[in-house]
């Protein structure tokens, strides 16, 4: 029997059942923007997914729209927003918005073989709770479930802007990489079997990352070539 918290279905529940993974419908849209706005203050406003970008989310790919639920309160506290595309990894370095198509998902396409994450976040009132581990694995469940080879992103090096004057962002990830420094993004990812394919100048304007962005690559162990 399926799971349900509040006429939803479940697609992942911490141990303890505080905390479940659901899919985001619309009614959810003014609360993804809280938690959005929460967690990226440093984000510009053009670049920061308001409620009516939500929805376009929801109407271009919803299964790619996952929230977290406290089911003390139903309150909402973290979420993620994934599309689909083609990667050519000989030119994976775009914009932000440019890859997301103004953040409307516009360029989602129902035939592309990865997983692309443009979002995580986790209200800072729910941090330390496990949440982005129940999303990342909900996201990795999702790619086994439709048989993609993996998922990308653009990972922001938020650690890099304070140390930004002593070194080239290049020294600062492979530092991260060596596990020499830690970046509270990038080494987090890296800890979830994430790979470092390139850096990504001028990928969004945020100065805690000196708008850079590191392209990220997980690869699904149970893809079939032969079934896609």
């Amino acid at each position: 029997m399926t799971a349900t918290f509040i006429g939803r279905q479940v697609l992942a529940t911490r141990e303890d059942g505080r905390y479940v993974v659901v899919q985001a419908p619309a009614d959810d849209a003014p609360a993804l923007e809280a938690v959005q706005r929460a967690c990226f203050p440093d984000l510009s406003e053009e670049e920061i997914a308001t409620a009516g970008h939500f929805l376009s989310h929801q109407a271009h790919f919803p299964e790619g729209q996952l929230a977290v639920l406290d089911t003390d309160t139903g309150r909402l506290v973290a979420s993620s927003s994934d599309l689909r595309l083609k990667v050519d990894f000989a030119h994976y370095a775009h914009p932000y918005l440019e890859e997301t198509g103004d953040n409307l998902f516009t360029t989602h396409d129902p035939e592309g073989d990865w997983l692309y994450g443009a979002d995580i976040g986790v209200h800072p009132d729910a941090r330390g709770q496990g949440l982005a581990t129940l999303l990342y694995g909900a996201r990795h469940d999702l790619i086994r479930r439709l048989n993609l080879r993996g998922h990308v992103a653009g990972a922001m090096p938020k650690g890099y802007g304070a140390v930004a004057h002593d070194m080239p962002i290049e020294q600062y990830v492979l530092e991260v990489i060596r596990g020499e420094r830690r970046d509270p993004v990038l080494s987090v990812q890296l800890k979830r079997g994430y790979g470092v394919w390139g850096i990504i100048p001028d990928y969004l304007e945020d100065d805690s990352c000196r708008n850079h962005g590191v392209f990220i690559v997980w690869r699904n162990p149970d893809y079939r070539p032969e079934a896609g």
